[in-house]
């Protein structure tokens, strides 16, 4: 017999989907194949691991709450392709996934920006990610350049990912019903990228070090995250990227091409 569900704790930021049409939505944008391997980050109740493990070969669900893991043991216990680890997906190895592995996830809000980080650094394992975000999250990693919302996210998003707003997903499809509005994300890997740059450690400081300050120029930002004037000013000089320009107006391309004259100086 299954247990009640635990009820949701705050300071993990569980909210738990409820809304059996979101689910569908987002199995099918996730499109699984039946040779694939699933990670499910934060699965919960078992709502989306449930038609996860239908389509998939393997789902490797990880949820940080032990109540939750003992109740989806005997809740989802007719999944026998299903490899649940409680664990904090914050230290999950991402990196000995199997490769072309698809990312399926409700992101507990408070954490969705490092995990992000983290996802993007093992790009190489993962072919496609459908998530679910903070709208505000949501719409950072497809900004353009020149808005508010674009950043650290947008860019280093867009350099490793095609991604796309799929559709908004209202608070009343939750319980408990979140605070902020809620979207859901699909992100494709580009694993023949036609932009790549000499040293991605440089290119990821470079761009981390002109949004640091958003308002200062972009010479001044860079020079006071430590990157030297006498460096900085060349390198902008050789790109044409005018040295009073700040960080939301340059592209991915603009970036790239500061991080690689940066590398040659």
């Amino acid at each position: 017999m299954i247990p009640p569900a635990p009820r949701p704790r705050k300071r993990l930021g569980q909210h738990f989907l409820i809304d059996p049409n979101i689910v569908r939505k987002i199995v099918a944008l996730a499109e699984v194949r039946p040779h694939e391997t699933v990670l499910e980050i934060g699965p919960g109740r078992g709502v989306l691991t449930h038609p996860l493990c239908a389509a998939a070969r393997t789902v490797i669900a990880i949820e940080k709450d032990p109540r939750l893991g003992d109740y989806l043991t005997r809740a989802v216990a007719d999944c026998r392709n299903l490899d649940l680890r409680v664990a904090d997906a914050l230290e999950f190895p991402f990196e000995s996934l199997p490769d072309r592995s698809v990312i399926v996830a409700n992101l507990p809000y408070n954490i969705s920006t490092p995990l992000l980080f983290r996802l993007l650094d093992a790009r190489e394992r993962i072919d496609r990610m459908v998530l679910m975000l903070q709208t505000e999250v949501a719409r950072r990693l497809v900004a353009r350049p020149g808005g508010r919302d674009y950043g650290i996210l947008s860019v280093l998003a867009q350099y490793s990912a095609i991604p796309s707003l799929a559709f908004q997903v209202a608070a009343s499809c939750f319980r408990p019903r979140p605070e902020v509005g809620s979207a859901v994300v699909r992100l494709v890997m580009q694993k023949e990228r036609s932009l790549r740059v000499a040293d991605e450690a440089l290119f990821v400081r470079t761009v981390r070090a002109a949004f640091a300050h958003r308002r200062k120029t972009l010479l001044n930002s860079l020079r006071d995250e430590g990157l030297g004037t006498e460096t900085v000013a060349p390198a902008l000089a050789r790109v044409g990227i005018a040295p009073s320009r700040r960080a939301e107006t340059l592209a991915l391309e603009e970036f790239a091409a500061l991080a690689d004259a940066l590398s040659k100086s």
